[in-house]
């Protein structure tokens, strides 16, 4: 009987660990200002040609919760084709902060960055 209460705790446990790992960071959820002021410093670079950007996302810390949620984030931009992890040194190891986005015309690269700036990852910017 009471190995089956620790297997229960044991799983509580692991729910629990999981619920806080992939919580958003209250502390970082920008307020209303810094959104509006994200949207007016962002100028607007509307693609016309479809291609790829490499973008910097210094915030994203590990690649199973943080870029599943850059790549949520990014594909819900107008224009988006794909998300992909750049390429790491070292597998299971996230030592390159930066997603290649596959866009088509439409796509707004500001605006995707506003939106990454908005969903907690701060400091994201254009690498080539």
């Amino acid at each position: 009987m009471r190995g089956i209460a620790y297997v229960i705790a044991a799983v509580a446990a692991l729910g629990i660990m999981f619920v806080i790992a992939t919580a958003p960071d209250p502390s970082s959820q920008p307020s209303d200002t810094d959104a509006s002021v994200a949207s007016v410093a962002a100028t607007p670079e509307v693609m016309t040609e479809a291609g790829t950007v490499t973008l910097s996302v210094p915030e994203m810390h590990c690649e199973f919760a943080c870029f599943p949620k850059v790549k949520e984030t990014l594909e819900e931009a107008e224009g988006v084709e794909d998300v992909s992890l750049a390429a790491q040194k070292e597998e299971g190891v996230l030592d390159n902060r930066q997603v290649i986005v596959k866009y088509q015309p439409g796509f707004d690269i500001h605006a995707a960055i506003v939106s990454l700036e908005a969903a907690g990852y701060k400091n994201s910017d254009i690498v080539q």
